[in-house]
Parts: C-alpha cells; structure tokens; sequence
C-alpha cells in the first residue's frame, strides 16, 4: 500500500493525500511535480527511474474499508534535499533514456 508520503523529499512542499501535484518513482521516492520538471529531469535522485502522477486515495469508503480513513496517509517526512551538482552527473547518464527502458 502506497505511504502517501507527506512532502516533496527535495522542497519540502506540503503533499496532501489528495494532491495532484505529487509525484513518486516505482519506490515511492516522493516529489513535487516543480521538483521532478525543474530540478530533477524526471530521473530519481534514489533510483534513477522516473515519476508518474501519485494516486489519490478515496475519503469515501465505497467498499470493503479501502479508503484513507482506513489507511491514513504517513506523517513522516524525508525531508533530503538534493546536491544539484551530484544529481547532474548522475542524471546525465540516463536523462536521454525514456524512463521505461531505463
């Protein structure tokens, strides 16, 4: 189950569960959609993959108890903020490949 994690790791932006501007790699690394266009390129500083839209998760319980009453969004922020020039030589490497071949 996906943590919702509570802020961008790089700005430390407030990401509410139902914010459609969050963004996480397959390891649910967490940033704001600024961060991943601007700053990171859409390559994960953590895993070299790269983001998609996170889900929003219901506040209504439709069915079988799968809503965020039930499962609460994580109010533990990673907060770790990026080294621009560290991340530059990294992405360089992979930014030319689509992050599905990656």
């Amino acid at each position: 189950m996906l943590e919702l994690r509570p802020t961008c790791e790089n700005c430390n932006t407030a990401l509410s569960p139902d914010a459609t501007e969050a963004r996480i790699c397959s390891y649910e690394c967490t940033f704001c959609a600024d961060c991943v266009d601007g700053v990171l390129g859409n390559v994960c500083p953590n895993c070299g993959g790269g983001f998609t839209q996170r889900p929003i998760r219901p506040v209504t319980n439709w069915k079988g108890d799968n809503y965020l009453g039930k499962d609460p969004a994580s109010t533990t922020v990673r907060h770790r903020p990026l080294d621009a020039a560290a991340h530059a030589v990294f992405a360089e490497k992979i930014r030319k490949i689509a992050p599905e071949r990656r």
